[in-house]
């Protein structure tokens, strides 16, 4: 753990990463694959964590991370079909008691001061059914997309209570 002060909770193939293998990163994911998926679709795809965890209940003490990455799985997909071996899938879970756990967790191995990054797309689940379980007012709003289909991105800071003005 020395100089791992990121978690990526749910890192998945790291798609969104400039560096997928950023020395001070955490990556973890509750499963790892390796996708051989070329003959069929033109693509390799591997989801290769530091740590096989789940975001909904993590084994890191708390305030363990300055930067958290949150990008849960959002698609309502069958289990075989190539995307949700990508990403994985929310069909068939409690999606909604999913995510109140992870962002639950997300908030306690995050330090004071520390940030954290939230993505999520309404293409399966709209995003305001998803709103109730964010921890706090996010200072930071992304919205990507057209036609409905946005992605949202959130940046929280863990301010605590006593440095709010």
């Amino acid at each position: 753990m020395e100089n791992k002060f990121i978690l990526d909770a749910c890192c998945g193939g790291r798609m969104f990463w400039k560096n997928k293998n950023h020395p001070n990163v955490i990556y973890q994911d509750i499963r790892k694959d390796i996708l051989p998926l070329k003959e069929k679709y033109g693509i390799n795809f591997s989801v290769e964590p530091d740590i096989i965890g789940d975001f909904r209940k993590m084994v890191f003490p708390d305030k363990s991370f300055k930067m958290v990455i949150f990008d849960p799985p959002h698609l309502m997909l069958n289990k075989t079909a190539w995307m949700a071996k990508k990403y994985g899938t929310i069909k068939n879970t409690d999606y909604k008691a999913d995510i109140k756990k992870g962002f639950r967790e997300c908030w306690r191995v995050l330090d004071d001061f520390g940030t954290l990054v939230f993505k999520w797309n309404n293409q399966s689940v709209a995003l305001e059914k998803i709103k109730p379980f964010f921890p706090d007012e996010p200072l930071i709003f992304n919205k990507i997309g057209t036609k409905g289909k946005f992605t949202y991105w959130f940046v929280f800071m863990k301010i605590p209570k006593e440095n709010i003005k």
